[in-house]
């Protein structure tokens, strides 16, 4: 076995590595990064999945929040992130509530439509005031040293803010300032996304529910043009120009914490492995799977969602006829995801049952992009369709020999559940591919375990942490471990998790002081 030497050396190509990446070349350190697959990118990544349909769809990963303009600017990262106009949209009955980031008028009439009144819409008003303010004090502090609670309690400069974001369940916080149960609902899902918790007694739920809202200082979930590979190539170009090598097919076996050996072998054709040794290892990686590399015990996280991709020949006729589908489906398409529809799910999926009206969310990437369409599919209508369900956790597929099932059964109920707000059934409008085959993509928890390497199939690695440092024992960047030469720069770190790029910013920063 030949060994060479390196400054750093990086176990996984998704976004977070790649940031550390060029910012660790380009300070002039010797930058080794190794990727089990066949591509950079992780998570984040542009695929066409559906034989012979030239869409390429964000598989994965499908829109940007938590990428910091800084890192952007420092790197020179060319990406270009469209702000959506309408923020959501969500059926209620034959209307439905309307959210235009660009029109106040025209969602407080959708509101007074669904709600009866206007006194839903005006403590909407004034909650996102507030999360706005939280934002704008807390996104900064990210790519900085950690504070510890007290610190961050006095730059978010609010107590109420304080109290109802980081020390009350926000269920309750929302049951309290909403009367109506959609727009209680429209609020709680960003507490939910990949994170199977009951927000009425759940504090994981506020800490999905702050990186949800803190992006950049805006909370604004932005569309990445050319998907999120645009993202992640990008980020790649750079680092290999600043001198980073990055080698992929190469899977890591074993890390040795005093030594800074990383052994890996180059894909499964070949027999050999290799040796490389870093100064500082940084894992782009689970904490679970970096401690099976540690020979250490780890944890065993449990990711929720479902996901399904689609390409659509036309967008599906709405039973609100004052809103035009174009506009419904730009934004967020809230699905079932009243409070009570919510809970009743979280309910039934806890007892291990799918739920019997599984809430689901769905966006059209296409309608503020069309570039991820080729030619002859723009012109024919086509659009592409993203569904992520929520409260479908890990364990309602655990079973390997009822797996697919599960999966099938999991599949019925949800567009079950689309077509109960639909004027008309979504499988009459899914595209076909030259076989015949409808082009309709499902990934559960356990696919994004054997396909990407996350265990229980979790997107965030692990449960989300406060922004915060919660022991006078961790170190100044959140990203240290128990051994000196070892960080880690994923999504499991403090501060990690969606496509954000700060934890890999925070462990080069890390290594640099």
């Amino acid at each position: 076995m030949v060994k060479s030497q390196y400054d750093v050396v990086i176990a996984g190509a998704g976004h977070n590595g790649l940031v550390a990446a060029a910012y660790l070349a380009k300070a002039g350190r010797r930058v080794l990064v190794l990727e089990r697959l066949g591509h950079v990118g992780g998570l984040a990544v542009s695929a066409r999945p559906f034989p012979g349909v030239d869409a390429r769809l964000s598989r994965y990963s499908y829109l940007v929040s938590l990428l910091p303009t800084k890192i952007v600017k420092d790197l020179g990262l060319g990406v270009e992130l469209r702000r959506r106009r309408f923020a959501s949209y969500t059926p209620v009955g034959d209307t439905g509530l309307l959210v235009d980031n660009e029109d106040a008028g025209r969602t407080a009439a959708s509101f007074a439509a669904v709600t009866g009144g206007d006194a839903d819409f005006d403590a909407w008003r004034r909650f996102y005031r507030m999360t706005a303010h939280v934002a704008g004090r807390v996104a900064p502090t990210l790519l900085e040293p950690l504070r510890d609670r007290t610190a961050m309690r006095a730059i978010v400069g609010d107590g109420e803010a304080w109290r109802d974001l980081f020390e009350r369940p926000i269920g309750a916080v929302v049951d309290e300032r909403f009367a109506d149960d959609t727009v209680r609902g429209v609020v709680l899902t960003d507490a939910l996304i990949g994170t199977f918790a009951d927000p009425a007694t759940d504090l994981l739920a506020n800490r999905c529910f702050l990186y949800h809202v803190v992006g950049d200082g805006t909370g604004d979930w932005n569309v990445p043009v050319g998907g999120m590979g645009a993202v992640t190539t990008g980020l790649a170009e750079i680092a290999v120009r600043a001198g980073a090598e990055i080698r992929t097919g190469a899977e890591v076996l074993a890390i040795d914490p005093a030594t800074g050996e990383v052994t890996f072998t180059d894909g499964p054709g070949d027999g050999a492995q290799h040796v490389v040794t870093g100064g500082r290892v940084l894992a782009n990686l689970p904490p679970a799977v970096l401690a099976r590399l540690l020979g250490e015990p780890g944890e065993a996280p449990e990711g929720a969602q479902l996901k399904i991709n689609m390409v659509l020949s036309r967008l599906p006729r709405l039973k609100d006829g004052a809103v035009d589908p174009v506009e419904a489906f730009s934004g967020t398409f809230h699905i079932n995801e009243g409070r009570d529809q919510l809970a009743a799910a979280h309910a039934q999926a806890a007892a291990g049952r799918i739920p019997d009206l599984p809430p689901v969310e769905v966006y059209c990437h296409s309608l503020t992009d069309p570039s991820i369409l080729g030619p002859s599919l723009r012109e024919s209508g086509a659009q592409t369709m993203t569904l992520f369900g929520l409260h479908m956790p890990a364990r309602l597929f655990q079973d390997p020999g009822a797996r697919e099932e599960a999966r099938e059964e999991a599949l019925r109920r949800t567009l079950a559940s689309v077509d109960r707000v639909l004027a008309e059934p979504i499988e009459g409008c899914l595209l076909r591919d030259p076989s015949g085959e409808p082009c309709l993509e499902v990934k559960i928890p356990a696919d994004l375990e054997r396909d990407a390497g996350l265990p229980g199939g979790h997107i965030f690695h692990r449960d989300l942490s406060w922004p915060f440092a919660e022991s006078a024992g961790e170190g100044p960047w959140g990203v240290e471990t128990a051994h000196e030469r070892v960080l880690l720069c994923g999504a499991g770190a403090r501060r990690g998790g969606g496509v954000s790029g700060i934890p890999g910013h925070n462990a080069a920063m890390a290594v640099l002081a």
